[in-house]
């Protein structure tokens, strides 16, 4: 992609922020699937923790690519 204009400041501390409430989610349910004991509880978890690490994934990208 090619890069556009830069992000504005207020735009840029939104972006990170929601990185970090991306990064403690999955972190936070990759502890409670590793916990669980059930296993439907365990993929529910398992689940949520990969969609947190791809929006994660996504912003960091988005990021990068107006760097």
């Amino acid at each position: 992609m090619e890069n556009s204009k830069p992000i504005e400041s207020n735009n840029l501390k939104v972006i990170k922020d929601e990185l970090g409430y991306e990064a403690l989610m999955c972190k936070k349910y990759t502890e409670c699937s590793s916990q669980c004991t059930d296993e439907q509880l365990k993929k529910v978890c398992t689940d949520a923790g990969n969609v947190h690490k791809q929006n994660f994934s996504e912003l960091k990208s988005y990021l990068d690519s107006h760097q």
